[in-house]
């Protein structure tokens, strides 16, 4: 909490926002570490993210207490320990974990001995996730500048550059051992401990990050296939939307155009992160080589001209691959809209055409209503005219002097007339098609 004066005698606290300890003390989450010259470092990766996340900090806790190393602090993201002969560093990223163990090296021949057989706490360490990185870096006095790199590695992929004041050398061939370790030697010609450290450091980030980045590839390649067939198959479905003009026909274009969407979001979906991380390293890779400040040594290539003959191809796939994916969202995008369109007026044709048909079914059901009504004025008049003429009939039997055929021809129009006006009334009343007025 920040205290401020306000006045004399006064003091008024600042509120702090709830990340600011968390973003100023991001600015030292990983500082260098100083190592004295010889040093052996053996520096792994593992995949960790997600679930594993606790199955690393339990491995760590585990290690810790194995070795009788100091454990981390609850939610630390990194920690350094000392036991026995060595240290441990410990950082936790995003989605992978790192464990790097310092060891000193008293032999001055590169590699010797072989990393399999240095004392570390990996004896009965369980690892919290699959092995990505494991590097083997030498660290090694070399004032005289007699180290012969050619003895050590592969010529055909070796590369190696100074730093930028030639104090230090650095070369790897990026090759796996017979161990499962890239082996790195870095040649001290004046660095210094602290110096050594942030060289160290750098250059085991800069071959953590390219292996990350290189993640992207497998997911470019396996992709590949199904961006093809897509492909094909959005040029053949709008070459036969040129060609026809039937709403069937366009609805089964329009269903095989949604799965095609479908398929293809899925897809991008799942590899979203995966080429978003690949961007993400490949710029932490230049970062650290423009930190370090490479300068030629030998006629070798530099470590910057190598990555950029080999790794930049791949890197440009996985950014070509995502490209198409985009790309070929747009065009299913619009080829669906064009089909949504045309189904959409064929829908509106066959309505208007519904309705026409409608309107003359509705025209000759009222002119048969109205035949069928003027029929039932007839029947109905009949039959009550027949009541009356029985009626009468039998008044006249009685003794009335009414004549039953004159009043019945009499009662004729009358009730044609009365019925007619019943009919007429009830059809005003619940309208001619049936709708009862209000």
């Amino acid at each position: 909490m920040i205290v401020t004066s306000v006045q004399v005698g006064q003091a008024k606290p600042l509120q702090e926002h709830p990340q600011r300890d968390f973003v100023l003390g991001e600015l030292h989450a990983r500082p260098f570490t100083a190592i004295e010259t010889p040093r052996r470092v053996l520096h792994f990766a593992f995949l960790t993210g997600g679930a594993q996340v606790q199955t690393d900090r339990a491995a760590l806790a585990a290690l810790c207490k194995a070795a009788r190393m100091t454990a981390p602090a609850e939610g630390a993201r990194h920690h350094r320990s000392a036991y026995d002969g060595g240290a441990m560093r410990w950082e936790s990223h995003n989605e992978f974990s790192t464990y790097r163990f310092e060891l000193p090296s008293p032999r001055t021949k590169p590699f010797d001995p072989p990393a399999a057989s240095l004392p570390t706490p990996l004896k009965d360490f369980a690892q919290p996730g699959p092995l990505l990185v494991a590097i083997d870096l030498h660290l090694l006095a070399d004032p005289e500048r007699k180290i012969a790199l050619e003895t050590i590695f592969d010529r055909a992929s070796l590369a190696a550059a100074e730093n930028s004041d030639g104090s230090a050398l650095f070369a790897t061939d990026f090759q796996v051992d017979k161990e499962g370790y890239i082996r790195v030697l870095v040649a001290d010609r004046g660095l210094g401990a602290e110096r050594a450290g942030a060289l160290v450091q750098r250059v085991l980030e800069l071959e953590t990050y390219r292996t990350l980045a290189l993640l992207g590839l497998p997911e470019a390649h396996r992709l590949s296939p199904a961006i093809n067939r897509i492909e094909q198959r959005l040029a053949e479905m709008t070459d036969t939307m040129r060609r026809t003009t039937e709403l069937s026909d366009n609805n089964r274009l329009l269903d095989e155009l949604t799965a095609l969407a479908a398929d293809l979001e899925a897809d991008a979906a799942a590899s979203l992160f995966r080429f978003g991380a690949t961007r993400a390293y490949y710029e932490i890779v230049q970062g650290r080589l423009d930190a370090i400040g490479e300068q030629k040594f030998g006629g070798l290539p530099t470590w910057s001209s190598f990555l950029t003959r080999r790794m930049a191809p791949a890197i440009r796939t996985c950014a070509t691959m995502e490209g198409r994916q985009a790309n070929l969202s747009r065009k299913l995008a619009r080829a669906a809209n064009l089909l949504r369109t045309r189904v959409d007026v064929a829908l509106e044709q066959q309505n208007r055409d519904l309705l026409t048909a409608m309107n003359r079914r509705a025209r000759l059901q009222l002119r048969l209503q109205q035949t069928v009504e003027g029929l039932s004025v007839a029947a109905i008049s009949y039959y009550t005219v027949g009541l009356i003429g029985y009626f009468l009939k039998g008044l006249h039997d009685a003794g009335s002097p009414i004549d039953p055929t004159i009043g019945t021809a009499v009662a004729v129009p009358i009730v044609l007339l009365l019925v007619a006006l019943v009919v007429r009334r009830i059809r005003r009343r619940y309208g001619e098609h049936g709708d009862a007025e209000q």
